[in-house]
């Protein structure tokens, strides 16, 4: 009887399950083209109430910006002081939106509807990527493996997680996107993004965007995939690159 019981338990019967998660692999497809301005140094894209806002970097040409999706013309802009590379850039919720600086250690924060800068928040170290997690919580990268949680109220750091592929750091995230409490991230100079679990850490998801039909004969070595937007109206995904031509709309599909 007693070796009956300690088989069983050695088979599982109180043992702990595999913590390891099933990394789901996606690739996009394309549902439709739009025009994108090819000078521009993509850092960041944000949806918000079907407007198209996006974030340009480069020393003494970053700015923020609205975009007419449809036709790729910029419908205003606003610059960034020159001696800062601007970053990452998502909607507040509230009216404002939050744009990172490469190496400045500030964030320029914005009125949404005219343009003009209402605060500037500083932080510690480099700043790469950031999305609105809930009404408290933003999420940032800085090009290592750890994502930072951060207070919506005055960006104070609250936690940070670092993030995994079977049990792997996983380096060079960039920008965000927090789409029902996913974070989807770019990995620097590929062609992945990967939907994270704020909560672990873990990768849930990797999604191939090789496929994209731009001509990358025609783009530098830095003019690589950087942007991520969700439409909310749709459930797709709008995806570009710096200096890339056009802006893709598309959906995650299971390989």
């Amino acid at each position: 009887m007693v070796l009956l019981v300690l088989v069983f338990a050695g088979c599982g019967g109180g043992g702990s399950a595999d913590p390891t998660p099933v990394v789901r692999a996606l690739h996009t497809e394309v549902v439709a083209e739009y025009p994108h301005d090819p000078k521009a140094f993509t850092q960041g894209l944000e949806m918000v109430g079907g407007r198209l806002f996006e974030s340009t970097g480069l020393f003494g040409a970053s700015t923020i910006r609205e975009v007419d999706r449809a036709t790729g013309t910029v419908i205003r802009s606003a610059p960034i002081q020159e001696t800062f590379f601007a970053e990452g850039m998502t909607a507040l919720g509230d009216g404002r939106l939050v744009q990172l600086t490469w190496k400045a250690g500030r964030a320029a924060v914005w009125d949404i509807d005219t343009f003009v800068q209402v605060d500037t928040w500083a932080y510690g170290g480099q700043g790469w990527g950031v999305c609105l997690l809930d009404a408290d919580t933003l999420v940032v990268s800085d090009g290592s493996a750890t994502l930072a949680f951060r207070s919506t109220a005055d960006f104070r750091r609250l936690r940070g997680v670092q993030v995994t592929e079977a049990g792997m750091p996983v380096d060079r995230l960039n920008e965000l996107e927090c789409v029902d409490g996913t974070v989807w991230a770019n990995v620097w100079h590929t062609d992945r993004m990967v939907a994270i679990d704020p909560g672990t850490g873990a990768v849930t998801a990797v999604v191939d965007a090789s496929g994209l039909p731009v001509d990358r004969a025609a783009l530098g070595p830095e003019d690589v995939l950087n942007g991520i937007a969700h439409d909310p109206t749709t459930g797709r995904f709008l995806l570009t690159g710096k200096r890339w031509p056009t802006l893709y709309e598309v959906e995650f599909v299971a390989d």
